[in-house]
């Protein structure tokens, strides 16, 4: 590129999470490379500090983030070359599923086995994924990257987009691709109207150590207090200690946060032991606690000419079932396929016409899917007695349905 023009770009992804990194390789591996198409992409996240000792418990050195990855998700990294060498082993999968009412009798166990898979998914660190995506972009010549770099001003022009850095860059986009989260600075500058309330929950994570081995099974229970979910982790490193680590995702209304961050280690580990009635027995060790509040929000259009918003900026999920960042993937997996086959036949990818064929796509699955996290997260939240027995005979239902539990099982998994 010509001195110029160093700084104009076809398409410019702002966000370097799991799916603005994605998204940004999908775009440099398959029509960046070799092609016309100028690609860059804006990380403005700080670059996560180096390790400068060795931790003192196997527990701290677990990322306090997971996801649960579908097998939807697993394909995409597959085709991208990153699942087999990269992420598979560090991820953990998980074969079974069990979820119950503490507040009553009801429960459900959905088996890969029932369905003939051999796992409903894996969950895995954050920063396994991300570092994987880093390592693997940093190959491709055709993609400039502005790493910790904020954006401090977007302006919508006639002929394109116009984003101004915090060290004074100026870019030009034909189209700008916002990955930049939840809380989205070029949703919010482009006036994107969204639709947003909070849980009035906090999100308390943190990893464990447990006494029995979770036999790769993700175990959620539905609390008085919230839902309280244990995710298998795999301990690369050990293989005697690999089945014995556990990521924790602990939704309770902001009272019930606060006491339980306030607790020393002992206290903690004997709360989150009653809480899920000692079903791992004792719990020897836990990580820092942190905690996130809890917001569904979504954005009433994901498009307009020349900006499409992808993942947490379009929409978010309360996390009981693990599908935001797989919401997320399938986003950035639909919009490489629509930008790709306007780029084939020389369409203006960038117009609002084009755009809106992701928006169709993907709008009303994302909706089905927070819709349904809704039912969920209010039905057990009731303490209305006839509502808690419907849940509870209706969990049992779903158990015995096998027609109706595998097509659960399918959607989960992102088929």
């Amino acid at each position: 590129m010509s001195k110029e023009n160093t700084n104009k770009f076809d398409v410019i992804i702002v966000g370097g999470g799991m799916v603005g990194l994605t998204m940004a390789l999908m775009l440099a591996r398959n029509l960046g490379e070799g092609s016309s198409l100028k690609l860059a992409l804006v990380d403005g996240q700080k670059g996560e500090p180096k390790a400068t000792q060795i931790a003192e418990k196997k527990v701290d050195s677990f990322n306090a983030r997971v996801s649960a990855l579908t097998l939807a998700s697993q394909s995409l990294f597959e085709s991208l070359g990153l699942w087999q060498k990269d992420i598979a082993p560090h991820a953990c999968p998980y074969e079974d599923m069990y979820v119950w009412d503490a507040e009553g009798t009801g429960n459900i166990n959905f088996s890969a086995l029932d369905i003939q898979q051999l796992a409903l998914g894996h969950i895995v660190e954050n920063r396994i994924i991300t570092q994987s995506l880093q390592t693997k972009l940093a190959q491709y010549s055709n993609l400039k990257q502005f790493k910790e770099s904020q954006v401090k001003r977007y302006q919508a022009l006639a002929e394109h987009h116009t984003l101004s850095l915090a060290d004074g860059t100026e870019l030009q986009g034909k189209l700008i691709i916002a990955a930049d989260g939840a809380n989205s600075f070029i949703r919010q500058e482009a006036a994107f109207e969204v639709k947003a309330w909070s849980y009035q929950h906090q999100a308390l994570v943190t990893t464990v150590r447990t006494e029995k081995s979770h036999n790769f099974t993700a175990s959620q229970c539905f609390l008085a207090s919230g839902p309280l979910a244990f995710l298998p982790l795999l301990d690369a490193d050990s293989e005697k200690n690999a089945q014995f680590y556990s990521s924790i995702v602990w939704s309770c209304e902001p009272d019930k946060a606060s006491l339980l961050m306030a607790m020393d280690q002992a206290s903690f580990h004997k709360a989150l032991q009653a809480a899920f009635e000692n079903r791992l027995g004792h719990i020897s060790e836990s990580s820092k606690r942190i905690t996130f509040p809890l917001w569904q929000r979504h954005a009433t259009s994901y498009v307009k000419p020349g900006l499409a918003l992808i993942g947490d900026a379009a929409h978010t999920i309360h996390p009981l079932a693990g599908q935001g960042v797989n919401l997320g993937l399938a986003d950035a997996e639909c919009l490489y396929k629509v930008i790709s086959e306007a780029w084939e036949k020389a369409e203006d990818f960038s117009s609002e016409q084009i755009l809106s064929r992701y928006q169709r796509q993907r709008k009303g699955h994302n909706l089905s899917m927070m819709a349904l996290m809704e039912v969920f997260k209010r039905g057990f939240a009731s303490d209305d007695l006839g509502l808690r027995w419907l849940r509870n005979v209706g969990l049992d239902i779903v158990d015995k349905a096998s027609p109706i539990k595998h097509q659960l099982m399918k959607k989960a998994m992102g088929f």
